[in-house]
């Protein structure tokens, strides 16, 4: 896993404009979705794989605990599958033109609905009554890009727990936007993997500082489980 690190000075910033370290340490266990971004295999190291995150199946582990523990106290568990479909590569054509078009094709092909690389890696403790969403730019949010926002309202949802690869990009992405459409967002530490440390780190910093919360799994399964408690004890 990578070696997760919010610096002093950057707590003692957020604990001063906040008030506390954990803002949304308060979270109300069944307005909860684990949001996992674009766990497939087209990101796992692999023959199918157009990007690989050498770090994405360490977290799997983590991301099924947390999962169970999501669904045990009563939220959802949604699982993000990015597509490119051909009216992507018009309507997102920029995205395609800023890497090499040897890499674009790759990424065409290993995106492709209903392929390899679409699928979710085997590994992942993914239920049939869990939430599936695809989604067709880096963010899950963004206007175009899927449906999950009305899902999640649907749901009752108000606080979303952000894992996946990588960090930095699609996840971070979905993050920031889920903030700007009024959602607490937790980006779990130890269930986010990027290309190194340092880009990752650097994710977990700027959602911390401005967007939301950060926390590791051990930490969010005991919330979850507290939180749950305190609510049956009052009902």
């Amino acid at each position: 896993m990578h070696n997760s690190h919010i610096p002093a000075d950057v707590v003692e910033r957020v604990v001063k404009r906040r008030g506390r370290e954990h803002v949304h340490d308060d979270l109300t266990p069944t307005k909860t979705a684990l949001i996992v971004v674009d766990m497939q295999n087209a990101f796992m190291p692999g023959p199918v794989a157009h990007a690989p995150c050498e770090m994405a199946p360490h977290i799997m582990p983590q991301i099924n605990r947390l999962a169970a523990a999501v669904r045990e106290t009563g939220g959802v568990v949604v699982w993000i599958q990015t597509a490119c479909t051909k009216g992507d590569q018009i309507a997102w054509s920029n995205a395609h033109k800023i890497v090499t078009h040897e890499r674009a094709l790759k990424r065409f092909a290993a995106l492709e609905r209903g392929s390899e690389g679409y699928a979710l890696h085997p590994a992942l403790d993914a239920r049939p009554d869990d939430i599936y969403v695809e989604k067709h730019r880096f963010s899950a949010f963004i206007q175009g890009s899927s449906d999950l926002d009305g899902i999640l309202r649907e749901q009752g949802v108000d606080t979303v727990l952000i894992a996946g690869t990588v960090t930095n990009v699609c996840c971070e992405s979905t993050a920031r936007d889920a903030m700007m459409l009024n959602y607490k967002v937790v980006m779990v530490s130890d269930c986010n993997a990027a290309d190194n440390d340092e880009e990752h780190n650097a994710s977990l910093r700027a959602i911390y500082l401005t967007f939301g919360d950060v926390m590791d799994s051990p930490m969010l399964i005991d919330l979850l489980k507290r939180r749950s408690n305190v609510r049956t004890a009052a009902q």
